[in-house]
């Protein structure tokens, strides 16, 4: 078949280009929009050209239609004016008309286009599920999966290597098998009085400073000056100059505390090697963020099944990523009755923006758990927790969460709890405060605290 006459573009380099785009076009019935470059002899009359056909069912007498535009303009615009939502491929272009920069402050320049994609399907809010005890069995399943492959699990096997009588209460250092990867050495912290106590697993926080991570809310002994001097620092600076896990035994709480991997005494790899580690784990089919969470979740057992302790009244609590475990404990462990989490709450869309500390990588593989961010928000992750008692604390003047994103994940965790008539336990406050679980957000949190696991008087 003799083709039309066409036109014919000189192209910017002597390359011979085929592509079938099998899509229809607008104007065109349907059928392959074929463009093809052909190389002519390189002399000084003749460069390579592009002619450009497509087929067009409406015409039988003319089964290719030329599309005369020279290229590029021809190509771009056809694809705009008939794939609008391609939107010239997904990404901003400059007067080239193509990518010029494709990452921009660490994020991919089309960043908003992919955000815009996350409609949460598996949130209980999308309206998509009925039975509340059915969508949080899903969720929690799906969420379990996404933390990958599990650890084995042993017997615990605790043994305590060290005690300090500590007034009202003695402080112990237990050795226990979280998993059967690991053992480690643990703070515990029992009040003398007789029991069962209730109890609080202690999740400590970030804070990129790695040589302290237990020793961040229970106070160390016998350990070398430079880690008591850490820890007594750390406190000063964001924990109100208080030691929490021996604050709350004051008050009559089994306290345990262990160290993340990466910190104190499971350290080694510090900052800079913390995509390196979660790169290896997922090398080798495991998951950093996975992995913390699953530990945390054998912690939360063996705290609960302490005979010292009333497995039905345990609470976790944490600061940043200690919040952050907190609420994802809470929502994974029946061990777990109530959790404060203090400094992490935020919508994902909120935090995925240029500038903030969740897009710098590092720390936040902590967290990052894959093909979640399809499906869950995080507020929606802490909702799984409801009807459970979870009080929320935040700071207005905390760097790393912007007030909008909280007041977002506030208010979608709110209509959880009252669509399940337990909006009374659910608390969720904005301090006046930075990056920190300072005296006046302890008191509050302690004082609730004793509103739900302790029996009135």
């Amino acid at each position: 078949m003799k083709r039309p006459a066409h036109k014919r573009s000189r192209l910017p380099s002597h390359i011979a280009l085929l592509f079938l785009v099998a899509m229809p076009l607008r104007g065109l019935v349907s059928a392959p929009l074929q463009m093809m470059a052909t190389a002519a002899n390189p002399d000084s009359d003749h460069l390579p050209t592009l002619s450009l056909w497509a087929d067009d069912k409406s015409n039988p007498g003319h089964p290719l239609t030329m599309v005369s535009d020279p290229y590029p303009e021809a190509l771009l615009r056809r694809v705009n004016q008939d794939f609008p939502a391609a939107g010239g491929a997904g990404s901003p272009t400059g007067p080239a008309g193509y990518e010029t920069a494709g990452v921009r402050d660490r994020l991919p320049v089309f960043y908003e286009r992919l955000a815009s994609r996350m409609d949460y399907p598996l949130s209980w809010l999308s309206g998509r599920h009925g039975d509340f005890a059915a969508w949080r069995d899903q969720a929690r399943a799906k969420v379990t999966e996404c933390l990958l492959r599990p650890p084995p699990v042993v017997p615990f096997e605790p043994k305590v290597i060290a005690e300090q009588d500590r007034g009202s209460y003695v402080a112990r250092k237990v050795v226990f098998n979280v998993t059967g990867d690991s053992r480690v050495l643990a703070f515990m912290l029992v009040p003398k009085a007789a029991g069962p106590h209730p109890a609080v697993l202690l999740l400590h926080d970030h804070g990129a400073r790695f040589d302290i991570g237990k020793e961040k809310v229970i106070e160390p002994w016998d350990e070398p000056v430079t880690k008591m001097e850490s820890a007594r620092k750390w406190i000063a600076q964001y924990y109100g100059g208080r030691f929490i896990g021996d604050e709350l035994a004051k008050r009559g709480y089994v306290c345990l505390a262990t160290d993340m991997l990466n910190w104190s005494d499971r350290g080694g790899g510090g900052y800079e090697n913390q995509q390196a580690l979660a790169a290896n784990l997922f090398q080798l089919g495991a998951s950093w963020a996975g992995l913390i969470a699953q530990e945390d979740l054998r912690a939360a057992e063996f705290l609960a099944t302490r005979p010292e302790v009333d497995g039905r009244r345990v609470a976790a609590m944490g600061l940043s990523v200690g919040g952050y475990r907190t609420w994802q404990t809470a929502a994974l462990s029946d061990r777990i009755a109530a959790g404060v989490s203090v400094c992490w709450m935020a919508t994902r869309k909120g935090l995925m923006v240029p500038g903030n500390n969740q897009t710098t990588g590092q720390s936040a593989f902590t967290m990052i758990h894959p093909g979640l961010a399809n499906l869950l928000d995080y507020p929606d992750v802490a909702s799984i927790a409801c009807p459970k008692p979870m009080m929320f604390l935040c700071g207005s003047r905390d760097q790393l969460f912007p007030v909008k994103c909280i007041e977002e994940a506030f208010a979608k965790m709110r209509r959880v709890w009252e669509s399940q008539q337990a909006a009374d336990r659910l608390a969720t406050r904005l301090y006046d405060a930075p990056h920190e679980f300072n005296a006046t957000m302890q008191k509050d949190a302690f004082d609730w605290l004793d509103h739900q696991l302790k029996p009135a008087r």
